[in-house]
C-alpha cells in the first residue's frame, strides 16, 4: 500500500510543506514528525480538518505571554482550517496536575473550576477565534465511568511507567506522600484524547509524560494515535526562570499597554529572538528576517526590542494603543533623563509601601525629611512620572523605576520567596 504522501500532486506537496514548516517552527519536539506529515497529507486529500487538542487544568486563570506560546501554535492550525479542541479539566482540575510538584496539589471545587474556566475563555479570545473552537468539559465522559471502566483504564499502564515521572519518583525517594488518585491524572488526560479522537496534542516540554499518555491510550483502545508537539517554556523578564506570576517575571496579556510595552523593553537582549519566534503573530519569514538581522548586527537590539514591545501591545490592545504606548515610552524614557543602564535591586519587602519609606529603604535618599523635600520639590519620579504628593503609597511592581534627583536611579525586581 502506497504512503499517502506519494499520491499527492505538486500543488498538494507544496501545501503539505508549507503547513509543516509553520507547525514545526519554534517547537522542541514532534513525536513522531513523519506521522504529522502523513496526517497533514490525509487532511489535504480528504478535505477533513485535523483535530488539535489542548488540555487545560483551570487552576491559574491569569494568562501571560508564556502561556501564549501554545496558543499561538494553536492559532496557526486554526488559520489553516483545522479544528481546535480545548478540553477544560473540570474533572481532572479537582485533582490537580502533579507535574513539577513536590507535594500533592490542593483540589479545586466545582465553583472554582467553572470560574477559572470562564476567565480562560475570555483571555484566550485575544489569540484564538473562539467562535470556531470546540469547548469540552472532561467531566462529560470521566464522570460516567463506572469502577469496572476505571480498573480497565488503570490496567493499560504499569506503576513502573508512572514512576518514570520525575515528580513522582522524586517524592517517593524523599519519603513524601503520593496519593493514589494522583496516578490517575495522566490516565484521565490521555482518556480525553481517546474520547475526542484527537489527531495532534500540544503541550509544554514539562508535559511530555502527560501528552504521550494520550497516544498510548488511543492505541490501547484501537484508535489512530495522535501526534505530540512539545513547545519550549518561555523564560521571564529575569532571563532565567520560566515566566510565572509567582516569580514576578511575567508580562500579562491583560497588562495595560504602557506596562506591557515597558516590561517588554526590560527583557534580556539574548531572549529577543525566542520571544519573536514563540510569542508573536508575525509571519514566519518576518521572524527569520529579524533573527538574521540581529545575528548580523544589522538590526540594533534596542530597535528590535521596540518592535517586539509594539507587536505585543498591538496583538492584545490594538494598533492605536501600540502607537500610544510607544510614544509614551519615547517621551518618558528616551527623551527624559533616564539612562539605558539602571542599577537593579532585588525587592523582598512589602508589595505596598509609602513612597517616602521606599526612597529611604533603597538608599536613594538619606532620611524621610530629605525624601519629603525632594518630593515636594518635584525631584522624585516613578517610571518617569513626577510624584508631588508626599503621602503617596506605591504598589510595587516588577521593573518599577524610581528616580531621586537627576542622577539617582533604581529599578526593582523580585525574587521568588
Amino acid at each position: 500500500m502506497r504512503n499517502i504522501i506519494e499520491t499527492l500532486d505538486e500543488n498538494q506537496i507544496e501545501e503539505l510543506e508549507r503547513q509543516y514548516a509553520i507547525y514545526s517552527s519554534g517547537v522542541s519536539e514532534i513525536i513522531p514528525a513523519a506521522e504529522l506529515k502523513e496526517k497533514i497529507a490525509k487532511s489535504i486529500v480528504s478535505g477533513i480538518p485535523m483535530k488539535i487538542k489542548l488540555g487545560l487544568d483551570p487552576s491559574a486563570p491569569d494568562v501571560h505571554i508564556g502561556h501564549t506560546v501554545v496558543l499561538n501554535k494553536l492559532k496557526q492550525f486554526q488559520e489553516n482550517g483545522h479544528i481546535i479542541q480545548l478540553i477544560i479539566g473540570d474533572f481532572t482540575g479537582k485533582i490537580g496536575d502533579p507535574t513539577g510538584k513536590s507535594a500533592a496539589r490542593k483540589q479545586l471545587t466545582t465553583e472554582e473550576v467553572k470560574h477559572n474556566a470562564q476567565t480562560y475563555f475570555e483571555q484566550f479570545g485575544k489569540v484564538l477565534d473562539m467562535s470556531k473552537v470546540e469547548l469540552h468539559y472532561n467531566s462529560k465522559w470521566l464522570s460516567t465511568l463506572n469502577f469496572g471502566d476505571v480498573i480497565h483504564l488503570a490496567g493499560s499502564i504499569t506503576v513502573a511507567r508512572l514512576l518514570e515521572r520525575n515528580d513522582f519518583s522524586n517524592r517517593l525517594a524523599e519519603g513524601k506522600p503520593i496519593s493514589l488518585h494522583e496516578f490517575f491524572y495522566p490516565l484521565m488526560q490521555g482518556y480525553d484524547s481517546v474520547m475526542l479522537e484527537s489527531d495532534v496534542e500540544l503541550g509544554g516540554t514539562d508535559q511530555h509524560f502527560n501528552v504521550l499518555m494520550g497516544r498510548q491510550l488511543q492505541e490501547h483502545f484501537g484508535k489512530e494515535k495522535q501526534i505530540v508537539i512539545l513547545l519550549p517554556l518561555l523564560e521571564g523578564l529575569d532571563g532565567v526562570e520560566k515566566m510565572s506570576k509567582s516569580k514576578h517575571n511575567y508580562i500579562g496579556i491583560d497588562d495595560t499597554p504602557n506596562d506591557m510595552y515597558g516590561k517588554t523593553m526590560s527583557i534580556p537582549d539574548e531572549l529577543m529572538t525566542k520571544y519573536f519566534e514563540l510569542a508573536t503573530d508575525l509571519a514566519l519569514e518576518e521572524k527569520k528576517r529579524i533573527k538574521k538581522e540581529l545575528e548580523e548586527r544589522k538590526l540594533h537590539p534596542r530597535d528590535a526590542k521596540m518592535l517586539l514591545s509594539r507587536t505585543f501591545v498591538r496583538m492584545y490592545h490594538g494598533e492605536k494603543a501600540a502607537e500610544t504606548a510607544e510614544h509614551h515610552f519615547k517621551t518618558v524614557f528616551q527623551k527624559g533623563s533616564i539612562p539605558d543602564e539602571i542599577p537593579r535591586v532585588i525587592w523582598k519587602g512589602e508589595k505596598q509601601l509609602p513612597l517616602i519609606d521606599l526612597l529611604v529603604e533603597l538608599n536613594l535618599l538619606p532620611s524621610k525629611s530629605e525624601a519629603r523635600r525632594m518630593i515636594t520639590g518635584g525631584g522624585v519620579r516613578v517610571n518617569g512620572e513626577k510624584v508631588l504628593e508626599i503621602k503617596t503609597t506605591l504598589e510595587i511592581k516588577e521593573g518599577m523605576i524610581l528616580q531621586a534627583g537627576k542622577r539617582r536611579f533604581v529599578q526593582l525586581t523580585f525574587m521568588d520567596e
